[in-house]
């Protein structure tokens, strides 16, 4: 099973500069989209041998998610159970027979940090109950923009980055709880050097510099380690400050 995720900062957009394109090469099995930016009905375009299932924020043209998969999910649900969590269209759940996949797309906590405590001490506890609770009965997948950077060699300038958004120690402290909480960062099974990053700014040519950040994660539970055969960022699909990122599992 191959499984991609892209925030694509708006799929209209992405529409125009090649996902079509990098549906067709991908030939994965489940595409999660963060980032959406619509409601399905805005979206006028077909994917043939998908099935699709959105999450619209209640607030046109902002946040969103979307689940493309090959196979019938048995449920889909859409957030976390949590009113003032769900308006946003962060999260949505695609349960399958061996695994629950999960679409997140994590509030950023803002230049002026304006959202970090709501980021870092009321979404980040609820989402990961959110996931423990799923665990108890099959194992879990979620994948999409974390929005953090989680170590330094995650970042291409992580001495200057110290408490920007995305970098601040809370955020960082907030990822190590899915990690003590038995998640696997499934890039960092296969690649533990630095330079490999997801997310580039659109200013000073950062992505042809390499720039970047890491901030765009598949995660596993436990009991899927073994299944897991490959983990990989593609930085060369662009269409998006963002890259895809995906893994395989046998």
């Amino acid at each position: 099973m191959k499984l991609v995720s892209w925030n694509v900062n708006g799929i209209r957009s992405v529409l125009g500069k090649g996902l079509h394109d990098m549906l067709a090469t991908a030939q994965a099995d489940i595409v999660c989209f963060q980032e959406t930016k619509a409601r399905q009905e805005q979206v006028g375009a077909t994917f043939d041998g998908y099935e699709i299932y959105w999450n619209a924020a209640e607030k046109p043209g902002y946040s969103g998610t979307a689940i493309f998969t090959k196979t019938t999910p048995l449920s889909v649900r859409n957030g976390i159970g949590h009113d003032h969590h769900d308006r946003e269209g962060r999260v949505i759940t695609a349960e399958f027979a061996d695994y629950y996949v999960v679409n997140v797309y994590v509030p950023n906590s803002q230049r002026e940090l304006t959202r970090l405590d709501y980021r870092v001490n009321s979404w980040g506890p609820d989402f990961l109950a959110y996931l423990k609770e799923l665990e108890k009965t099959k194992p879990v997948i979620f994948c999409g923009d974390l929005n953090v950077a989680h170590k330094e060699i995650d970042l291409a300038r992580p001495k200057g980055n110290i408490n920007n958004a995305g970098f601040t120690p809370q955020e960082r402290a907030s990822f190590d709880t899915y990690i003590g909480g038995g998640f696997i960062d499934t890039f960092r099974e296969f690649q533990p050097a630095t330079g490999h990053y997801t997310w580039w700014s659109y200013q000073s040519n950062a992505r042809e510099r390499n720039i970047g950040w890491r901030i765009d994660y598949v995660c596993i539970s436990p009991a899927l380690r073994p299944r897991l055969k490959d983990a990989f960022i593609w930085p060369h699909v662009t269409g998006s400050d963002h890259c895809p990122v995906g893994v395989v599992l046998e």
